[in-house]
């Protein structure tokens, strides 16, 4: 007999390939089938929080089908499991489609874009009740021409995993699954919350393998290996943070075999004190992060991490608008 699990994840399954044959007047029936009609999606700006069907579809679905007509969704991680007593579905990937129309303000390339998304549905009597979903929007902005923020490391368009076994699409092994859990809660309770007091106190070679791969968001980057963690994203982010609680306030975290996922929102509470991260001066200003996380386990350590932080909305919080900045086509080009 079919897991309740597995019925969600082949729902969301099928929810995405319909979408690669939507159009703007298609969606809306698309998107009824799946969804209760008082669903609330928790966006990334300028998205943000939309309650009700109608006003999902109109604010995102719509908007995106009509910007991109030939719009494929990808998904590389597909997984489901259960937290707080309620079942969650998540995934990521990227939508790949052409550029055609303006898209929140974005000047249409014309060119073939990756949009980099993640989400966490909540299902509710075999249909969708919330959807958590963020978007890399400075990559789809760097994508039409437009760069903010000098990164440190490379900005890739990011892969699936080197597994090539992400889309879950079978009944999980219990063992494995409390296995895979355990170790992301240790590594967040009893590695990562230590670096305040400095970056070897997190004991990072506990929780990752050696060349592990960790696939940060636009205005990060991607980086290979415990050094390259700690030089191009983990040394400057403790800086710029030092007071950071992450992990208290997540809206779901749960394994599924050898893939681990989680979201906060937000998932980090800090003051941002610290200059040198995003390319900014220390603001010295109380900050929140909406944050999506996706591991996968091999043995006993985490070999890939892929990340999603929504740096529009963090910026923001710093009085530092970039959608106006490219309404107003204040931009950086490197």
């Amino acid at each position: 007999m079919e897991s309740v699990h597995l019925k969600n994840k082949k729902m969301i399954h099928e929810l995405s390939s319909k979408l690669y044959y939507s159009n703007n007047d298609s969606i809306a029936e698309d998107i009824k089938d799946y969804y209760h009609e008082d669903a609330v999606l928790y966006g990334f700006h300028p998205i943000n929080k939309v309650e009700g069907i109608e006003q999902i579809i109109n604010t995102f679905y719509k908007p995106l089908v009509s910007s991109f007509p030939d719009l494929k969704k990808d998904s590389y991680i597909l997984m489901a499991g259960e937290y707080q007593e309620n079942k969650w579905v998540t995934a990521t990937g990227n939508f790949v489609g052409t550029f055609v129309n303006d898209w929140l303000d974005i000047p249409a390339s014309q060119h073939a874009t990756w949009i980099r998304f993640g989400e966490f549905h909540k299902i509710k009597d075999g249909k969708i009740i919330e959807t958590r979903l963020l978007i890399d929007m400075l990559d789809v902005m760097r994508q039409a021409g437009f760069k903010f923020i000098p990164t440190l490391a490379p900005e890739i368009n990011v892969p699936g995993p080197s597994t090539y076994d992400g889309l879950l699409l079978k009944v999980d092994d219990t063992h494995e699954r409390a296995k895979s859990l355990q170790l992301v809660e240790d590594m967040i309770f009893k590695g990562l919350r230590k670096a305040t007091s400095g970056l070897e106190k997190q004991g990072l070679e506990a929780f990752w393998k050696e060349d592990f791969m960790w696939y940060g968001p636009g205005g990060i980057g991607s980086t290979k290996g415990i050094k390259g963690f700690k030089d191009y994203h983990q040394g400057p982010f403790v800086k710029a943070l030092p007071d950071r609680v992450g992990g208290h306030n997540h809206a779901s975290r749960f394994a599924d075999g050898t893939y681990i996922a989680s979201t906060g929102w937000p998932s980090v509470e800090a003051t941002h004190t610290g200059a040198g991260w995003l390319g900014i001066p220390a603001p010295n200003k109380k900050v929140t992060m909406r944050v999506m996380d996706w591991w996968r386990r091999e043995d006993d350590l985490l070999a890939e991490n892929w990340v999603l932080i929504d740096i529009v909305e963090y910026l923001l919080q710093l009085d530092i608008d970039i959608f106006d900045r490219l309404r107003k086509r204040q931009y950086l080009i490197r």
